[in-house]
């Protein structure tokens, strides 16, 4: 298994706002969406389930409009959903520093045992105002007798995360356990696009998994929050294949767009094997049918969010095979590095400044993105982790090789 840096880079942050800035000018980042488009609660509080979401389908820039519930028709037998298995933690914790009320977000554990902390400021409605951290010292109690010491920014250029030292072991955490204190005292990170706070359940995915340290994501893998078990298994039935990953999410930079920081990942062998296998399958079937003039085979590589994409593409080398990796990650995939082994991805409607539509744009190309966001904006789809989803896929006319 080949190991990547072991210790959360400090500075990789600060060295990628470059290229996150390079989305404002022109394309989907121009277009404004309007408030009433912010998805309010999940589906199922606004529909029938959690898959009452709809399906806004790219190919190129050819868009059609769906159900969710119709993604079986959308994918063929051999694709392959490559889905992230992190479990959404509860986050966020109350706390005081000196008289001031703050709420602390727990973004990521590094390897010294020190949390990337956010500190955020009450707003009066159960959410949160963006706040400065620190000042290096600053000290935050928490209920229960726990508490955390500011040390340093995460990154010389900004202020927003902080390493942080956090003291348990004290009266009402039993046993130095962070795990207890977040599940005593936390509850899933909330922005005020949101009308209420939801039980943590409402931010597990269906392919959810709790890891045996304790770890998981500051902010729900929100891409596969509409699969339910029925839809799994009708895929599973129509031949489309499964391979897990793991990439546990930070805090996202909510109001400034930040691209995303070093996170945490692994990708386990097996799902090298299948994507390598799938990809080789593709290949074959593929050129066997341009010439016989049979249907286009299966065999794509079809992400589940942003962040199945980031950890299997640091997984794949530059020939594009897939090896078994795990440890920290600080790609930004942008246009300029492209993408060297997915072929579509399954990803929520995201924000004109934010930094991933820059990977979105090098799965399918800035003008099918523009295309792709006009007809959102336009049939008036749902925005955020409730909303509706977006599946991305390669033109096949235009990319008749391609797997």
């Amino acid at each position: 298994m080949t190991r990547a840096t072991t210790r959360m880079p400090r500075t990789a942050a600060g060295c990628c706002v470059g290229a996150g800035a390079r989305a404002a000018p022109g394309g989907p980042v121009a277009l404004r969406v309007p408030e009433e488009l912010s998805a309010r609660v999940p589906a199922e509080q606004r529909g029938t389930g959690r898959d009452d979401v709809r399906l806004l389908v790219s190919r190129g820039t050819e868009v059609s409009h769906h159900a969710f519930r119709e993604l079986p028709e959308q994918l063929r037998a051999g694709d392959v959903l490559v889905v992230n298995t992190s479990a959404t933690l509860p986050a966020a914790v109350d706390g005081m520093l000196g008289r001031e009320r703050v709420v602390v977000h727990f973004s990521t554990r590094g390897d010294d045992g020190r949390w990337a902390v956010e500190l955020r400021t009450p707003d009066g409605r159960g959410s949160t105002r963006p706040r400065p951290g620190g000042p290096a010292g600053a000290s935050v109690r928490f209920p229960g007798g726990a508490g955390l010491v500011l040390e340093e920014p995460l990154s010389p250029a900004g202020d927003r995360l902080w390493w942080a030292r956090v003291r348990l072991g004290e009266q009402g955490v039993r046993g130095g356990d962070m795990g207890e204190l977040l599940r005593r005292y936390g509850r899933p990170i909330r922005y005020a696009y949101t009308d209420r706070d939801q039980p943590l359940s409402a931010y597990q995915t269906v392919f959810a998994h709790p890891s045996p340290d304790g770890s998981g994501s500051a902010e729900m893998p929100s891409a596969a929050r509409p699969f339910t078990v029925e839809l799994v298994a009708e895929l599973v039935r129509r031949g489309v294949q499964f391979a897990p990953v793991t990439l546990h999410t930070g805090v996202a930079s909510a109001e400034v767009h930040e691209p995303p920081y070093p996170e945490r990942f692994e990708v386990p062998a097996a799902t090298a094997w299948l994507v390598n296998a799938a990809r080789a399958a593709c290949h074959a079937a593929r050129s066997a049918s341009l010439r016989g003039g049979a249907r286009a085979p299966g065999g794509r590589i079809v992400a589940v969010g942003t962040t199945a994409v980031r950890a299997l593409e640091s997984a794949a080398g530059d020939d594009g095979v897939v090896r078994a990796a795990a440890g920290w990650t600080d790609l930004v995939v942008t246009p300029e590095r492209g993408v060297r082994v997915v072929d579509g991805l399954l990803t929520g409607l995201h924000e004109p400044e934010a930094s991933h539509l820059l990977m979105l744009e090098a799965i399918t190309g800035r003008e099918a993105l523009d295309r792709a966001y006009t007809e959102a904006l336009r049939r008036l789809y749902l925005w955020h982790e409730f909303g509706d989803i977006h599946l991305i896929l390669r033109d096949e006319s235009v990319h008749p090789l391609h797997c």
